[in-house]
């Protein structure tokens, strides 16, 4: 049974940081890409940032490049969003995902979704 777990969200102010983890369990990790999508209320759900297997390359919305770093640890099979100079319209909850074989950056090519992990940022 394939669970992805995400951690590290809450409140924080503008400029401030908070750092996501996602923990894997039930699948091979490093046979998946694997991505961070996120949804505020009332709105659809985006693509943040996605990984490769091996960390080497990363996909960056526009809304967060710069300032949102993405990494993995395949030997502890967690993905980690780096989150710095936090904004008020990042609050939203936060969702990992693991993508096999299908490109990163399509929300509909996903195989397995965690819960989510909530995002609030206050100015």
């Amino acid at each position: 049974q394939v669970q992805l777990v995400e951690s590290g969200g809450g409140s924080v102010q503008a400029g401030g940081s908070l750092r996501l983890s996602c923990a894997a369990s039930g699948l091979t990790f490093d046979d998946y890409a694997m991505g961070w999508f996120r949804q505020a209320p009332g709105k659809e759900r985006d693509f943040v940032s996605c990984i490769n297997w091996n960390g080497e390359a990363t996909y960056y919305a526009e809304a967060v490049k710069g300032r949102f770093t993405a990494s993995r640890d395949n030997a502890k099979n967690t993905l980690y969003l780096q989150m710095n100079s936090l904004k008020p319209e990042d609050t939203a909850m936060y969702y990992c995902a693991a993508v096999y074989g299908g490109s990163c950056l399509l929300e509909t090519t996903y195989n397995y979704w965690g819960q989510g992990t909530q995002v609030t940022v206050s100015s």
